[in-house]
């Protein structure tokens, strides 16, 4: 497998060297694409905004190979854009629009569920139906990814791709580590630990270890988690609290454990094999950066594509460069065709078992300003 910088190591470094588009710009960038009163025709070109290198490239042809199949199937044009390096600042430079009832002449946006984007998007009206009946391939969606907290039918939104949040541990500082209890207790851990900032990470992790339920978040169960963290961070077992920035001190051994991305272990396994990666023992989180089409997107031009991406071929092209979790059924037998080394990952083909193991946080409590004030108290902000 070839190394590269990850999606979220872009997004720490300020993605450096990609085009941005301003709010006027995003605006201005339509020109003939048709948006949601299309009267239910298929246009001509499809808007689609994503994250910077998260779609197939052919570094020798410069081209992306499963767009230009779409084209090629299709005859839609395909105006791609990476100019989403942050759920935050993305929807900051869209909710202005899309708050008036005015489209962003974008047909697909891609964002994490693990923030509150997505279910402000639908909550707000800002999400257009999918047309399921353009999407047969929707079958194919794992059965993981079927009910989400913030979209329970899919009516809205489908996945592009996904990572679990499990704990990582470098071998050469620390034998195994199979649960967050001894993540955040174990003495011969004392300051070598690092948490994530990212709220439904580390605080779902600490709920599944403390036996609550993350998806069905109470007062009660959140305190709970925040007592556990908050108590890890007073003894000193927990060094700090990181975004992507772990990945470099757990290689070298400056740290033991953390908790971590899968993603960025797929990654990092390359500059040292003695890293490793898990579920912990009462389970982990997965986060999934979803599609969905804005207000005044084309409807039947975005789901057609997505019905493409759902095609287990292309979504094995996808995962094969991309290297994230596939929510496509049938993606990894795929994957053997192409790289069996890829296809026997199982951070990026995860088992049934794993699957069975991974949990997603309530969407409503990423909305409640209470609990974000003391995670930020907590984070020291």
């Amino acid at each position: 497998m070839t190394t590269r910088i990850t999606r979220r190591q872009l997004v720490q470094r300020g993605a450096a060297g990609v085009t941005m588009l301003s709010l006027p710009g995003l605006l201005a960038a339509c020109g003939g694409g048709g948006g949601g009163g299309d009267g239910g025709e298929v246009a001509d070109v499809l808007r689609f905004s994503n994250w910077p290198l998260y779609i197939d490239f052919d570094e020798t042809t410069k081209k992306r190979p499963t767009l230009d199949e779409f084209t090629k199937q299709t005859g839609i044009e395909v105006r791609y854009y990476e100019d989403i390096n942050d759920n935050a600042s993305y929807f900051g430079k869209i909710q202005g629009p899309l708050s008036q009832g005015r489209g962003i002449d974008r047909d697909i946006v891609v964002l994490t569920d693990s923030t509150r984007f997505p279910a402000l998007m639908i909550s707000k009206g800002w999400a257009e139906e999918l047309d399921k009946d353009k999407i047969p391939n929707i079958a194919n969606l794992v059965d993981a990814q079927a009910s989400p907290p913030f979209d329970p039918d899919r009516k809205y939104s489908l996945p592009w791709q996904s990572g679990m949040t499990g704990v990582a541990w470098n071998e050469e500082v620390t034998g195994p580590v199979t649960s967050i209890q001894q993540l955040l207790e174990d003495p011969k851990l004392k300051g070598k630990v690092t948490l994530l900032t990212e709220l439904a990470d580390t605080v779902g992790l600490v709920m599944l270890s403390n036996g609550d339920d993350p998806a069905q978040v109470s007062d009660e169960s959140f305190d709970r988690a925040l007592a556990t963290v908050q108590k890890a961070v007073d003894s000193g077992q927990v060094r700090r609290f990181t975004g992507n920035d772990y990945a470099q001190p757990l290689t070298k051994g400056d740290i033991a454990a953390a908790i971590a991305w899968s993603g960025d272990v797929v990654q990092l396994l390359p500059a040292n094999p003695k890293l490793k990666w898990a579920i912990p023992e009462k389970g982990a989180m997965i986060w999934t950066d979803n599609m969905l089409i804005p207000t005044d997107g084309s409807v039947p031009t975005a789901s057609t594509y997505m019905n493409f991406v759902y095609d287990p071929k292309i979504a094995a092209q996808i995962a094969a460069y991309v290297n994230f979790t596939s929510p496509v059924t049938g993606a990894r037998e795929e994957m053997v065709k192409i790289d069996p080394e890829i296809a026997d990952n199982t951070l990026i083909f995860p088992t049934d078992e794993m699957l069975s193991d991974l949990h997603q946080f309530d969407s409503e409590a990423l909305q409640n300003e209470d609990y974000i004030q003391k995670w930020q108290t907590i984070l020291g902000a």
